[in-house]
């Protein structure tokens, strides 16, 4: 069996270690063609182009009637 520790950690000792761990908000920002939300540096997942120029061809849904 492992080694238990002799001691509770305090809640300060416990908190300062979980200081790190949040989460952070993504850091979006707005397509040059579309104007849809995006990650930065990242082809549009919604118009497929990046720096103005297309990359990606993204397939249309066609609506079903």
């Amino acid at each position: 069996m492992p080694p238990q520790p002799k001691r509770k950690l305090s809640k300060g000792r416990r908190d300062r270690r979980r200081a790190h761990d949040a989460l952070e908000t993504a850091n979006l920002v707005a397509c040059s063609n579309c104007g849809s939300m995006a990650l930065p540096h990242t082809v549009c997942p919604n118009c497929g182009f990046y720096k103005g120029r297309e990359v990606i061809e993204i397939k249309k849904k066609e609506k079903k009637k």
